[in-house]
């Protein structure tokens, strides 16, 4: 109907999604049953008028290909044939960009390639090594508009119409003959794409993307636990149990010392010793304490808690346990803590976490029982001795309580409510979203300075993310929810060329020795595994800061 309101010669798809959860187990759907319920769909939307069929977002390469023999026993149709890729360039069922386009091409589609999953930069990727086995099958790419996060209850896109435009080119070269956007992608995107495409074929399809143009700490207090106080008519049985010390953690905040935490990815396997190594070269460098993340974007790692443990007892090493209420109920939450509390696990950054749809499985879903403000409530709680219900734990427990702050939030005034009720709930410390130029933590002050004056109530962390390439920053800056990169940081990264790892290095130091005065510590976060580089900021930041002393 809007095709023929519209008087444009378009063609329309059909759009046949994945069938089932990509999970072996008892739900899972045998290829034959795949292909009935493709059937079933595809007499409708044939019945319906489509020129073609697109068979998308699929994770199970069985269930796929079942599905383009459907389809070719019910039409002569074109088939478009996409799937959707992790972070690995792997589809849920372990099969690689290269070995689902060999089989997708074996099957004869007309048109293979890669929808959802992430954003631009990813889907280039996954074309580059899907072209050659693809041999000479067009090829498809529409991601999703950059990661997404949840604000407000809702999932709020990175990516905006712009950066879709500025990557058609990279779109092209990598050989898409199709081009699109999936999730929060919207009719401006697609606008913005068309015209992109509209300008490279005008200049005869050139490919090279346009350069962009350039443009000491108060005392803290951590507040731990207190015993209830002892009566004269307590006796051994019956005196409640002091909370045990600080942690490594609060005890260095509260005697002004810089902190220094580097996180962590644990391992997509069953296997923990590069892990240990990586933590081992940042223990090395000199970092107080490792963060470790809690299958961060979704994407399914092993468990923080277990990571964090094993650090722990290998290395000696703190751990800042990242810890979200997406993938646990009230019960769940509470008893891991207390598992992690008996392990020696204290110092705990409670999340919300990223929403399922935009990880390995998206087909998975989130529980949320309660946001990041509600986790802190129950660690407060439980540093009080008693459980949500208010039953006695048997003991105060003593955990350092972090929460999460974006300083470079578009809505700066929810940022400030949201902080505000984190630390109403009982947070100590704050740890901010990465951050690439003071200016950035200047306008988010103005800000606050209305509630709290010109510091923070609590403790701060800056999140320090060192660039590597050019094409890392824009990555950061177009895809990622919460980062925010200055033109200015952008081109100094376009115009170092080769020496990107080390600019990028350099302009992080900067920044700490400029924000030092303002913050309390710094939580680095290396990019794609680049461990090494984050070390090397750690001895570089631990030698200025022995210099000074």
């Amino acid at each position: 109907e809007a095709r023929e309101v519209s008087g444009k010669d378009v063609l329309v798809a059909g759009s046949i999604g994945p069938i089932s959860s990509p999970l072996h187990g008892p739900g899972h759907l045998s290829p034959q049953a795949a292909a009935e319920a493709v059937t079933e769909q595809l007499e409708s939307l044939l019945e319906g008028g489509i020129d073609l069929v697109q068979l998308e977002t699929s994770s199970d390469l069985a269930h796929l290909l079942a599905a383009v023999e459907a389809a070719r026993r019910l039409s002569d149709l074109p088939i478009v044939a996409s799937m959707t890729f992790g972070e690995d360039l792997k589809v849920a069922d372990g099969t690689d960009a290269v070995a689902a386009a060999q089989a997708l091409h074996a099957a004869g589609v007309d048109v293979i390639g890669v929808n959802c999953g992430s954003g631009p930069i990813a889907g280039i990727d996954v074309l580059e090594q899907m072209a050659p086995a693809a041999d000479g099958t067009p090829l498809l790419v529409m991601p999703n508009a950059g990661l997404s996060g949840r604000v407000g209850g809702e999932f709020v896109w990175a990516a905006e119409p712009a950066y879709f435009a500025e990557e058609v080119p990279g779109f092209l070269t990598a050989g898409a003959r199709l081009i699109g956007g999936c999730c929060g992608t919207t009719p401006e995107h697609i606008a913005a794409m068309r015209q992109a495409l509209d300008r490279a074929r005008a200049r005869g399809a050139s490919t090279t993307p346009t350069p962009i143009p350039a443009q000491a700490p108060a005392p803290v207090v951590v507040p731990t636990p207190a015993p209830r106080p002892r009566t004269a008519t307590d006796d051994k049985s019956s005196a409640t149990p002091e909370a045990p010390p600080p942690t490594g953690l609060a005890t260095a905040l509260a005697e002004g010392r810089f902190v220094i935490s580097v996180e962590i990815d644990p391992p997509r396997s069953v296997r923990i010793e590069r892990t240990l190594q990586s933590a081992e070269l940042i223990r090395d460098a000199g970092a107080d304490l490792v963060n470790i993340s809690d299958s961060a974007m979704a994407r399914v790692r092993m468990g923080a808690m277990a990571v964090g443990f094993a650090i722990g007892r290998e290395l000696g090493l703190e751990s800042l346990i990242h810890f979200t209420t997406r993938d646990r109920n009230l019960m769940a939450l509470e008893s891991e803590l207390l598992g992690a509390h008996a392990l020696g696990i204290r110092d705990i950054l409670a999340l919300t976490g990223d929403p399922p749809r935009v990880g390995d499985y998206p087909s998975g879903t989130g529980i949320w029982d309660i946001d990041s403000i509600g986790l802190i409530g129950i660690l407060t709680r439980l540093n009080r001795g008693e459980d949500q219900a208010g039953r006695p734990i048997g003991a105060p427990a003593g955990f350092t309580i972090a929460c999460a702050l974006d300083p470079t939030a578009e809505d700066l005034d929810g940022e400030i409510d949201r902080l505000s009720g984190k630390i109403d709930a009982g947070a100590h410390l704050i740890l901010t979203q990465p951050i690439y130029a003071p200016g950035q933590w200047a306008r988010f002050m103005e800000r606050a300075a209305a509630r709290w004056g010109d510091r923070l109530p609590r403790p701060v962390l800056l999140g320090v993310l060192p660039l590597h390439t050019a094409r890392h920053a824009e990555f950061l800056h177009n895809e990622v929810p919460g980062i925010t990169i200055p033109d200015g940081v952008r081109a100094a990264m376009h115009a170092a060329g080769d020496r990107g790892a080390e600019v990028g290095l350099e302009a992080s130091l900067e920044l700490l020795r400029e924000m030092r005065p303002f913050v309390d510590g710094t939580y680095i976060m290396p990019s794609f595994g680049r461990y090494e580089q984050s070390a090397e900021l750690v001895r570089r930041v631990r030698a200025e800061l022995r210099a000074q002393s």
